[in-house]
């Protein structure tokens, strides 16, 4: 236990001396761009929402409700050709993945061989909403039968919005997501580590990213030195917002948590981020005007500074 309580704290902001490699510097970035609609295939007059993608974006996996879908939200998902192609019709994720129930927030590992996400099935889960996972040999083969992560991670209250990181320094992988547990006046968001086979660690309340308002999904960008977060908490633009934390090593305390403000939060509902590995893009859903349904999926782009 003194252990994960460590790592955690460095995974969160390290205050002691380790004897890890040379900690990374943050890098620079410019403004947010106004943000772009996806658009069709992958929009709908239906909800389409929670987007990731895969390491290289040629892969999008989301929630949708639209026609075809076997439950009220299911996993779908979309390719192309390249970054500059546009996205071919998408796919249910079928039978074997979706069912009757809420199927929903889907979250890829690091290696992209797991496929993290929420469900309300009612057999072999702990309480009325669990974070469950599916595998794949590699990236060419078929997603196998979900699993649930147990009920260490899971417990009676409600998991939801999974979010794979893992640390840079340690390799640690962990699993970040929002609960009603008991100690939370909302959603807050926790952490539980992830060990071999996909074991998953008892959760525990990240203060950081936390607050008196609703905290789900988070993102924390791979180096470990900006985070987002969907929150409704008070300051925000609209209902749910993106707000954002940094530090400039991963040995630092993460920043006073800011909104990332006008163009890409608005009056409207802004949520569930999802930034590319360069860190230039960010995809979120919104049902801001301009959107073809109830909610869509937006993406918004800013430049990689040079570093004087």
């Amino acid at each position: 236990m003194r252990r994960f309580v460590l790592t955690l704290l460095c995974v969160l902001g390290c205050y002691t001396a380790t004897n890890y490699s040379a900690p990374h510097t943050a890098e620079k970035f410019g403004d947010w761009s106004a943000p772009v609609n996806v658009g069709p295939p992958i929009n709908t007059i239906y909800n389409d929402n929670y987007a990731v993608l895969s390491r290289h974006e040629l892969t999008m996996y989301f929630t949708s409700d639209r026609p075809g879908s076997l439950g009220g939200d299911d996993l779908w998902f979309a390719t192309r050709e390249s970054v500059d192609s546009p996205w071919r019709e998408p796919q249910n994720m079928g039978a074997l993945i979706n069912g009757p129930y809420t199927d929903s927030l889907p979250f890829l590992s690091s290696n992209e061989h797991v496929l993290y996400f929420y469900s309300t099935r009612p057999a072999g889960s702990c309480g009325p909403g669990d974070i469950w996972m599916t595998r794949r040999r590699n990236k060419h083969s078929d997603w196998k039968e979900p699993i649930n992560l147990g009920c260490v991670l899971n417990t009676s209250a409600d998991e939801i919005a999974p979010a794979f990181f893992e640390d840079p320094e340690t390799e640690q992988a962990w699993l970040f997501y929002g609960s009603n547990r008991p100690g939370s006046v909302d959603y807050d968001v926790y952490a539980s580590p992830l060990g071999e086979h996909g074991l998953a660690g008892s959760g525990m309340l990240v203060p950081e990213f936390s607050s008196p308002g609703r905290d789900t999904r988070i993102f924390i960008r791979k180096d470990g030195l900006e985070a987002f977060i969907t929150s409704n908490r008070p300051g925000g633009q609209g209902g749910i917002d993106i707000w954002t934390s940094t530090r400039q090593t991963v040995f630092d305390a993460w920043s006073v948590r800011t909104n990332l403000g006008i163009p890409v939060d608005s009056s409207s509902n802004d949520g569930s981020p999802w930034l590319s590995k360069d860190g230039t893009t960010l995809y979120f859903f919104s049902d801001r005007p301009g959107s073809l349904g109830k909610r869509d999926i937006w993406y918004t782009t800013r430049v990689q500074m040079d570093e004087k």
